[in-house]
């Protein structure tokens, strides 16, 4: 991507000194005003933006410096916080002089268990990415209770200039929830749910009418949030699907849950939000007030910013019944699988693009179809018949295609999706439950999510899919590329994650966040990826396979090109992307991009707040330490 070309710094400061020099105070006041309008006439340009250089950006302090906080330092802080300030350790040390070691095996257990993971401050859900990035801890950090200890933690990493970093879910695949040498805002417990039957943003009386909301802390995950909506509540708020995922997070990436394709983007559902911006203040966002921020937060990426400490999010009508189709066919040749990728291409455009299905489809290289997708708004006989003439096709060929289980079609209450009793005793299969001792009953996960625990990934690229692909004249060469694209590594469709085919209001609210404006005409994110469970550098036995991890990469950059050839710039979205996204701006976030640089300029000047691939890390090296010249 091509970059704005940048004033020259010392002959621009000079200018600037010399004009100081040779006006009075009252016009160069008049001059100085124009300053925060300059990026705007640059916007017609074709260049790549780049945000304002940071009038005090300096490199960060490591614990090996000179400059590091003291003791007496630190223990002001945790008396600020009331004593939630703790030395994080790191689980996996335990494992490093024996495999034997009881700790070691008690970890190495629970590293298959995301709610341990996620109960540890020095863990995160994904350990690492060969040759990207490995787990790391903090030296300390901040047990966060409310936004006052969070803007105590930031005024402190502020003033003493340390590598900050901000954790709830930790299910980063980017790892963006941890950094060596860094204070860590850890907002695991403040995880308290308030539901409003009416609810006005602050400030906005007389302007928005009330509507029913949930207001949930930064630290709450959806499995929670579900729970207290729905379960208990009888209604619905769009979040996402893994139970585990934080709230906040998802919130501040877009946010897709399985049933996105009816009520749209997670972020578009925001009313408002409590955060912490760099200087320490505690700000409400929303529309009638920091507007610009509450944009930003609506999409804008996760952790560059301000630190959220609460979300309020609409609340939705429930549908009656929710449900599922799982149908899987396997072809017997090349060609058979070439023809049933392309029906089911057909099919999907004819009978699925609405706003009643979600979820995915695998193409996989073994020349089986795998269809996981869910409903809702339809019950089963509505289902049944749809799906009919697929199914019928398939049966025409038996010497083509054969079933690996029986098409299944199931729906359950709606209100019931989330209630663990319910679906323990009805669908215990799908549920994995905590098992360590005292465990809450409710920490559950979807049994299809276990393959991301503890996980690490070899490679992982995703791009959305925009509906013209389904058309006349384009269908059957994106099947082709479907089926070329298998050749290499399993393809999957998520559904759910491209808008084309919701309804008109959900297409507006997602216009009016920070998402890249290629989600609303998507109608799917094609996501590539692999990796394996529980392994870790420096830990004997479980070390990650380097060699099989880059031949991996290689076949699923090469299965994403054949895609690209059919749709090469359909950008991609931020929490499941390529951590080595060349061109990463313009994939998370398109057009938006320079009016989220302008947002970090006015609300995080020096860029305290770093995550990679974040708004305005382009400033800083790679590891968030130290400050980059202008380029």
């Amino acid at each position: 991507m091509s970059r704005a070309i940048p004033l020259n710094s010392d002959n621009s400061n000079y200018r600037l000194m010399s004009m100081c020099a040779s006006m009075d105070r009252r016009t160069l006041l008049k001059r100085l005003a124009i300053l925060p309008l300059l990026p705007g006439l640059w916007s017609g340009f074709p260049t790549q933006p780049k945000s304002a250089l940071p009038s005090k950006r300096l490199p960060r302090v490591r614990p090996s410096d000179p400059s590091w906080p003291s003791a007496a330092s630190w223990e002001k802080l945790k008396q600020q916080v009331g004593g939630q300030l703790t030395p994080v350790q790191f689980p996996l040390a335990a494992c490093a002089t024996s495999l034997d070691d009881a700790t070691c095996q008690d970890v190495l257990k629970n590293l298959q268990n995301p709610y341990y993971i996620g109960d540890q401050p020095g863990l995160t859900q994904t350990l690492g990415w060969v040759n990207a990035w490995v787990t790391k801890p903090s030296v300390y950090a901040v047990a966060a209770r409310n936004a006052q200890d969070i803007a105590a933690a930031v005024n402190f990493a502020r003033d003493h200039r340390l590598r900050l970093v901000v954790k709830g879910g930790g299910h980063s695949y980017l790892g963006t929830s941890n950094a060596p040498d860094s204070l860590l805002i850890w907002t695991r417990h403040m995880n308290d749910i308030t539901m409003h039957s009416e609810f006005i943003p602050q400030g906005c009386t007389g302007v928005h009418k009330s509507e029913p909301a949930v207001t949930l802390g930064a630290g709450a995950i959806w499995i929670q949030a579900y729970d207290a909506v729905t379960t208990k509540g009888g209604r619905y708020v769009q979040g996402g699907g893994c139970t585990t995922v934080g709230v906040a997070g998802l919130i501040q990436s877009g946010g897709f849950g399985s049933f996105s394709k009816h009520y749209g983007l997670a972020a578009a559902g925001l009313l408002e939000a409590e955060v912490v911006t760099a200087d320490g203040q505690i700000r409400i966002a929303n529309a009638c007030q920091n507007p610009d921020l509450f944009w930003a937060l609506k999409g804008g990426g996760g952790g560059s910013f301000g630190v959220v400490s609460k979300v309020t999010l609409r609340v939705r009508e429930l549908p009656e019944l929710f449900g599922a189709a799982v149908i899987t066919v396997k072809a017997s040749s090349d060609a058979s699988y070439r023809r049933l990728v392309r029906q089911f291409v057909s099919f999907y455009r004819e009978q699925l693009l609405n706003d009643h299905w979600g979820e995915q489809a695998h193409i996989r290289p073994d020349n089986s179809l795998e269809i996981r997708m869910v409903f809702q708004g339809l019950d089963r006989e509505q289902v049944t018949k749809l799906w009919q003439p697929f199914l019928d096709w398939i049966g025409r060929s038996p010497q083509d295609y054969s079933h690996k289980d029986a098409p299944l079609f199931v729906t359950i209450p709606a209100r019931n999706l989330w209630d663990v009793d319910y679906m323990k005793q009805h669908l215990p299969q799908v549920f994995t439950s905590d098992s360590r001792a005292g465990a809450p009953p409710g920490n559950v996960w979807w049994e299809g999510d276990g393959g991301q625990v503890g996980q690490v990934l070899h490679a992982y690229e995703s791009q959305w899919l925009p509906a013209s692909l389904l058309k006349d004249d384009s269908h059957e060469r994106f099947a082709d590329a479907l089926f070329a694209s298998s050749r290499h590594w399993e393809v999957e469709l998520h559904f759910n994650k491209g808008l084309a085919g919701a309804p008109e209001d959900a297409i507006t609210a997602a216009r009016d966040t920070a998402t890249n404006p290629a989600v609303l005409d998507a109608f799917a994110l094609a996501i590539i990826a692999g990796g394996e469970q529980h392994a870790y550098p420096g830990i004997r036995g479980h070390e990650p396979d380097v060699a099989r991890a880059q031949k991996r990469a290689a076949a699923i950059h090469q299965a994403m090109e054949e895609l690209r050839k059919v749709s090469p710039r359909p950008g991609s979205y931020v929490s499941e992307s390529n951590f080595f996204e060349p061109s990463w701006q313009e994939s998370y976030w398109g057009a938006n991009y320079e009016r989220l640089q302008r947002v970090k300029a006015k609300y995080d000047p020096d860029g305290l707040f770093f995550v990679h691939h974040g708004v305005g890390s382009e400033n800083w090296s790679a590891d968030g330490f130290t400050p980059l010249a202008e380029r």
